[in-house]
């Protein structure tokens, strides 16, 4: 797959809800990175990616919405810009937008990374 593909591939899968399939464009040895000083700042490997995901979506009580923007490839990278509202069980009501960037090497996602404001935690 080109770059555009899995770009496309991946917000469609986001858009409707289908995790699973978008942790399916990963490659098995992907590499996640979080903000500085943020849980998990780095993951390795497309299965502790995924627990780590399920992990955090389990400490969400309920969704308000959320956006998944269209994606801007350049070269071998892409950025989809994301929303979130959400009712976390232990940190109460957060609103964030990101900037999600993945590199793709031979039609997988060999890394993200994420771009946001910390919150404060307290």
């Amino acid at each position: 797959m080109t770059t555009q593909e899995v770009a496309d591939k991946l917000v469609g899968f986001c858009r409707e809800g289908k995790y699973d399939e978008a942790y399916g464009l990963y490659a098995k040895d992907a590499l996640s990175v979080e903000m500085p000083g943020m849980p998990n700042e780095i993951t390795t490997g497309r299965e502790n990616i995924i627990n780590q995901y399920r992990e955090w979506a389990a400490g969400i009580e309920e969704m308000h919405g959320g956006t998944v923007g269209d994606p801007v490839v350049a070269g071998n990278h892409f950025v989809v810009p994301m929303s979130m509202d959400a009712t976390f069980k232990e940190t109460g009501r957060m609103q964030m937008d990101e900037l999600c960037m993945y590199q793709v090497e031979n039609g997988e996602i060999k890394k993200a990374s994420y771009h946001y404001e910390v919150p404060s935690m307290g």
